[in-house]
């Protein structure tokens, strides 16, 4: 398998994992919380990945980014399970991605 597999391999895993959050986990959370209580949330974590992607910036260290950003978030107060934490930074980063 040649490196061009892969990539595409890797690029096919990427988009299915951003369609199951967009369609799938970002709706049942969601359904879960009040609108302000969403936008708050979602505003916190994009900060917190944001702050991670720029002080953590070495290849290859995406579970200490994620570490940041969960402590970051728990810090702040956030009461929502580290499951929905997980979908809403995978968002955030799968977006910041896009941006790039």
């Amino acid at each position: 398998m040649g490196n061009q597999a892969i990539v595409e391999i890797g690029t096919i895993f990427i988009a299915l994992i951003g369609a199951i959050i967009t369609y799938i986990v970002i709706p049942y959370i969601r359904s879960k919380t009040t609108v302000e209580q969403q936008k708050t949330v979602e505003f916190w974590v994009r900060v917190a990945v944001n702050a991670a992607e720029q002080i953590f910036s070495n290849p290859k260290m995406g579970t200490t980014k994620k570490e940041y950003v969960l402590k970051f978030l728990q810090e702040k107060g956030f009461n929502v399970s580290e499951t929905d934490l997980d979908a809403l930074i995978e968002a955030a980063v799968l977006e910041l991605k896009k941006m790039r």
